[in-house]
């Protein structure tokens, strides 16, 4: 399908910390314009982290945007041109103590791609040792440890709703009901 729309101007409209807001007027395949509203982000990691006893680690915390608390795995922002593999292995020791002695990539999430830009990575951590957590300084968390069927259930019933945790859970309990 070559559906492909060409740039013909961009323009800037807001600059933050974690993201870049832009309008962009394109051409179209069959020669009109249209505009396309982007929000860049520098991308994200995620861990499915299990432990010896084969439970899941996730992290509750209050999200500001919904004004509820949610039930996560561990995850994070990269910054811009960082290594998702040294962010995930970071963010996984900051919010959870965790240390894997395996680390497995699990692929790519586009998160939204209607607008958003943001590319979540996403791993497998198993074989765990365990420190003390260090989250940022405004991350208030509550480490939960959950049997993986357990979470496959909540994310199949639309109790879990976070979409980085629903995929990751969903596709780890697949790779080991598949044997891989």
């Amino acid at each position: 399908m070559d559906a492909a729309e060409k740039t013909l101007a961009s323009r800037l409209v807001y600059d933050g910390r974690v993201l870049r807001l832009r309008v962009d007027t394109v051409a179209l395949p069959d020669g009109r314009e249209a505009l396309r509203e982007v929000a860049e982000h520098p991308g994200g990691v995620a861990v499915v982290a299990i432990d010896g006893e084969g439970r899941v680690l996730t992290v509750k915390q209050y999200r500001y945007v919904f004004s509820r608390v949610l039930e996560e795995l561990p995850a994070g922002k990269l910054e811009r041109g960082e290594d998702p593999r040294a962010a995930a292995l970071r963010e996984l020791k900051e919010e959870t103590g965790a240390t894997p002695a395996r680390f497995t990539a699990l692929g790519e999430l586009i998160v939204s791609p209607g607008a958003y830009g943001e590319v979540l990575h996403l791993y497998l951590a198993e074989e765990l040792t365990f420190g003390a957590p260090s989250p940022d300084e405004d991350e208030y968390l509550e480490l939960v440890r959950t049997p993986l069927d357990e979470l496959a259930r909540r994310a199949l019933s639309g109790e879990l709703t976070d979409a980085k945790t629903v995929a990751g859970i969903l596709k780890v309990y697949a790779l080991r009901r598949l044997g891989r």
